[in-house]
């Protein structure tokens, strides 16, 4: 069996890795620079790759490519620290069998390395192009959620199918479909985004499909609509679940057959665009109420994608936060305002209904109405005070836990596991204590243990009835 090529500059990482394999039954070798593997490639194959994405003296993608051109069968994961975007999707229009954003659980890596083992001793060789990654709007996330999100617009990278976003207002929609649009074989042709929530039912009709002159009372002229303008590229309906019922039978139509009339015209029109509908609703549920058409929530459910809300992703706060706060200084021409640690915290726990959107709004206003150059708690808007309480309530105890354990691991705590089982243990005992007026055998039983169990757990906790 041919060898594992790990290529990655830190030596840590080399080390996780030998130490990983070592247990395994899997040849291995390990390289520092991308120089020293494209040397060994010119005297021996590796079964598969895992290279680091950006080093300093070459990079993870430069190699992807030189194997891609040479061995277009032997999968190449791609390892990166950045968690951007481009580097996934650049890495998967490159032929990448994976994309791992460190940090990463070994356990995650070694099941990809062998799913990529088999996958060498089956794939026929298909050759692959190496395309670059384009300019492409600015989507950040380090969460493991959003990581998932980069994924599968890399993987679709090459693809024309319809795409349904699901996600609440403001986390980010419209971004990934323009990202989605950008990375595909559309990409060099118009992008069309429509809210159709946002225009009353008379007039959706019209901006969908166009008009004849004189179709209704002021329509002067012609008009192409959405569908005429998006012709080779993408059209984005976003808050497709609000599409009234008779343009819903409309738009089945155009999807069914590539082909419409516009208001008030009598010769077809025929269009070839790949559509990506967003919605912050339930579809299924609306399907269910009768208030979405079954079938045509089926075209447009081929590739489904979830968009988490920003509450879901807290880890990525302190990122976006800096990310916006840049962004607006530019924009202002100023110097970039910092926000001091106890700031990112506090904002980092706010519940933040409108998501990204909302964020970005925030720091836009602090940028501006921050008196100094180190943003405080007490410079932020009025409406965020006291926010975490509102959030930490409407949190479940879950998500509560979970910001806390992220908190904590941001922190360099240790011992997190021990100290948090000791909490949960004692808050658990001492209700169930109150609950039942200090009677053990009766504590015990509501718990499920044994009342042995229980007075030690009493003794060892230092619970003081």
């Amino acid at each position: 069996m041919k060898p594992i090529w790990i290529i990655d500059d830190d030596k840590s990482i080399r080390w996780v890795f030998e130490k990983a394999l070592a247990r395994t039954d899997m040849e291995f070798k390990t390289f520092s620079s991308v120089a020293e593997a494209l040397n060994a490639l010119e005297r021996e194959q590796p079964q598969v790759v895992v290279s680091d994405i950006r080093m300093p003296n070459g990079s993870g993608l430069d190699f992807l490519s030189e194997i891609k051109q040479k061995y277009p069968d032997i999968p190449v994961i791609i390892m990166t620290a950045y968690s951007d975007l481009e580097s996934a999707v650049a890495a998967f229009q490159g032929g990448a069998f994976e994309y791992l954003a460190k940090p990463f659980d070994v356990d995650q890596a070694m099941e990809i390395i062998r799913r990529a083992v088999d996958e060498s001793t089956r794939q026929a060789s298909d050759g692959t192009s190496n395309i670059g990654p384009e300019e492409t709007p600015e989507i950040i996330g380090q969460a493991p959620s959003m990581q998932e999100v980069f994924r599968a617009i890399g993987r679709l990278s090459r693809s024309h199918a319809t795409v349904l976003i699901n996600g609440e207002s403001g986390s980010g929609k419209e971004l990934v479909a323009r990202a989605l649009h950008r990375h595909s074989p559309r990409g060099d042709k118009p992008f069309i985004a429509i809210n159709t929530a946002a225009i009353p039912k008379d007039l959706l009709e019209s901006e969908l499909f166009g008009h004849e002159r004189g179709a209704f009372t002021g329509a002067q002229a012609a008009r192409r609509g959405r569908f005429e303008q998006a012709d080779t590229g993408t059209l984005f309906l976003d808050e497709i679940g609000d599409m009234p019922s008779d343009l819903q039978t409309r738009l089945l139509r155009v999807l069914s057959d590539g082909q419409f009339y516009r208001v008030g015209g009598h010769q077809p029109i025929k269009v070839n665009v790949r559509i990506i509908a967003a919605t912050h609703q339930d579809l299924e549920e609306r399907v269910k109420v009768g208030l979405f058409r079954e079938d045509l929530f089926h075209r447009l459910n081929v590739i489904r994608l979830r968009l988490p809300a920003l509450r879901e992703r807290r880890e990525d706060i302190p990122l976006l936060i800096k990310h916006f706060l840049q962004q607006s200084a530019s924009e202002l021409g100023v110097e970039t305002k910092q926000p001091s640690v106890a700031a990112l915290k506090y904002l980092s726990a706010v519940n933040w209904s409108g998501n990204v959107r909302q964020l970005e709004n925030v720091c836009h206003w602090l940028t501006v109405m921050a008196p100094g150059q180190n943003i405080d708690i007490a410079d932020l808007p009025p409406e965020l005070k006291d926010d975490t309480t509102k959030s930490t309530a409407a949190l479940s105890w879950q998500e509560a836990l979970a910001s806390d354990v992220m908190d904590a691991l941001n922190r360099g705590e240790q011992q997190v596991l021990e100290s948090r089982t000791q909490i949960f243990e004692r808050i658990l005992i001492i209700k169930a204590l109150e609950h039942t007026h200090g009677r053990r055998i009766e504590a015990a039983n509501q718990l499920g243990m044994g009342r042995n169990t229980l007075t030690r757990k009493i003794q060892e906790l230092g619970i003081e009835e």
